[in-house]
């Protein structure tokens, strides 16, 4: 199935793909937010331990997020109307604290002068959303995300950009898995960006 996203931002925009109903909304709030902040935790909390940076976002600066309407936010629901997921994605780099985006300019400067270059939040779903006669899992889920979203950047031949910490890449295989759905729909390959090491020295 192709599914057309409209190049210019439209927050009327909503499509049936499978089991869900994504809409495009500028701004996420209320009981979905709060909803949405109960998996965030679920399924970052473990990077408080696994990664030397800081991968969990304050809830002040979860709900911060979903509030920015510079950032696009897809919600998936299930009979269009109980939100089981969500993926946020935003052209306005500097909306994300926590990246460089004069990096991103110098990087890809091209695309950034056509206001091109995205950077993808987090996603998430609830454990239990049906994908049809599919594993209810997060792969199936990303891979609806990326057929919804993966042709208008081809389209203006843009640039989508997110990180990852060594636990999600190395033991989650997380870069493996999108790069395999990438793969099944379009010609692109992700490529290393930079990467930063911690160090210790421990004096005993």
């Amino acid at each position: 199935m192709t599914v057309r996203l409209p190049l210019a931002p439209d927050p009327d925009f909503s499509t049936t793909v499978g089991p869900w109903t994504f809409t495009r909304e500028p701004v996420v709030s209320g009981p979905t937010a709060e909803m949405f902040f109960g998996l965030y935790l679920q399924a970052f909390e473990p990077l408080r331990t696994k990664a030397a940076a800081r991968q969990v976002l304050t809830r002040h600066e979860f709900f911060d997020h979903l509030a920015d309407p510079r950032v696009d936010k897809y919600v998936a629901r299930l009979s269009a109307s109980e939100p089981v997921g969500i993926t946020t994605l935003t052209k306005h780099l500097d909306a994300l604290p926590w990246i460089s985006a004069e990096y991103y300019a110098a990087r890809y400067p091209e695309e950034w002068s056509r206001n091109a270059v995205h950077y993808l939040g987090f996603t998430l779903c609830q454990p239990g959303v049906a994908g049809g006669s599919r594993p209810p899992d997060l792969p199936n889920f990303l891979e609806t995300l990326i057929q919804i979203g993966i042709e208008p950047l081809i389209a203006e031949r843009g640039v989508i950009a997110y990180d990852m910490c060594r636990y999600n890449n190395e033991t989650l295989h997380l870069s493996d898995r999108i790069a395999a759905v990438l793969s099944r729909h379009s010609d692109a390959r992700a490529e290393v960006l930079d990467t930063q090491v911690y160090y210790g020295v421990s004096f005993r």
